[in-house]
């Protein structure tokens, strides 16, 4: 990937944490209650069944 290897990762994951260690668990925090919000959103759609409808004769042309 783009030619950086392990040990430039670490180096990297480690500047990262120095500069954003306070903040990081409020930023993993509140994506995760994105990502549960985002999960709740879809599982509302498929519960609601606005899907693709079923030909019935009603809907016929």
């Amino acid at each position: 990937m783009f030619g950086i290897g392990t040990t430039e990762l670490l180096v990297l994951g480690g500047i990262i944490l120095l500069l954003f260690g306070s903040r990081l668990p409020k930023v993993m925090r509140s994506l995760g209650e994105g990502i549960v919000e985002f999960k709740r959103g879809v599982q509302g759609i498929e519960d609601t069944g606005t899907g693709p409808r079923e030909p019935n004769g009603s809907d016929a042309r």
